[in-house]
């Protein structure tokens, strides 16, 4: 007489709320529930939360209405001040009953405003993990993203999944929340170094009389050559300024590393004269488009 095994019932689907659905969060959260996850999303837009309703998608009309029932809450939102408004409407940890939910903090801020986000994770009874990603818009479509993380070894377990489910790779830097934060900022003073080198490369060979594309060709496969500096000079060549990451969150990015290089003392002219550059773009109406547009300010 045999006995079959017993399985073991099957482990309830993560909730997970996202909030904040706009170039990079709309696609992150598609990509959250296709792993299996149960989301629930909310934006300040209600249309563009309501454009993700699907099966495993839920919009909600409210950050605390998402987050009611989340193991894990992911903020993909613009800076660190909506960041706070958003996340303090969330019930204080004294008026609901306990219950462990990580915290996701995956935008983009500035290592001043760390502390602030851990008294208020602290407040609202949640796990803070630094979780900043570094991509774009195409990467955050196809779940290639590279997240940064900084939290609790305790947390790992729970937010795998949904790391997993955005990013190609996740790189665990500390136990304590703020050092992916910093890293972030300074793998995106490389990334703007680069976008300005490309547009002013490019921007000269007009003004010299050449086609732009031939600067792209030159370097095509050889030493030099990036993925990244292709696509963003095949932008700038073409005039193709869809947005996978706008000139006015460029402007934001820009500011948060010039005001972290001044506190630690780092001279930052590269970034100094970025930030500059994204700015004059933006003037000129360019706010939303790419940040590649960096090359219409050499006009």
């Amino acid at each position: 007489m045999t006995t079959d095994a017993i399985s073991p019932p099957p482990r309830p689907a993560l909730r997970v709320a996202v909030l904040g659905a706009g170039l990079m969060g709309a696609p992150m959260a598609r990509n959250i529930a296709a792993a299996g996850c149960q989301v629930s999303v909310w934006n300040r837009t209600p249309d563009k939360a309501l454009s993700l309703a699907a099966p495993n998608i839920t919009p909600a009309a409210d950050p605390a209405g998402a987050a009611l029932h989340a193991d894990v809450i992911v903020t993909m939102l613009k800076d660190a001040s909506a960041i706070a408004d958003v996340m303090s409407a969330l019930p204080d940890a004294d008026s609901v009953p306990a219950a462990p939910v990580c915290w996701l903090q995956m935008s983009t801020v500035g290592p001043a405003d760390m502390p602030g986000l851990e008294t208020l994770a602290a407040r609202k009874g949640l796990t803070l993990i630094d979780a900043p990603v570094l991509g774009t818009r195409q990467p955050a479509e196809a779940g290639q993203l590279l997240v940064l993380a900084a939290g609790p070894d305790s947390t790992k377990e729970a937010v795998q999944p949904v790391l997993d489910a955005v990013g190609k790779a996740t790189r665990w830097l500390d136990t304590a929340p703020g050092m992916a934060t910093r890293l972030k900022l300074a793998l995106n003073s490389w990334v703007f170094a680069l976008t300005h080198g490309a547009a002013e490369s490019l921007a000269l060979a007009r003004g010299l009389g050449l086609d732009p594309q031939l600067v792209a060709d030159t370097l095509r496969g050889g030493p030099l050559d990036t993925p990244f500096f292709q696509m963003k000079a095949q932008a700038m060549a073409s005039g193709n300024f869809t947005p996978a990451f706008t000139i006015d969150n460029a402007v934001k990015d820009s500011a948060l590393i010039v005001d972290a290089a001044l506190e630690a003392g780092v001279r930052a002219d590269l970034a100094e004269a970025g930030l500059t550059r994204y700015r004059r773009a933006q003037a000129q109406g360019h706010g939303s488009a790419d940040m590649a547009a960096t090359y219409l300010a050499s006009q």
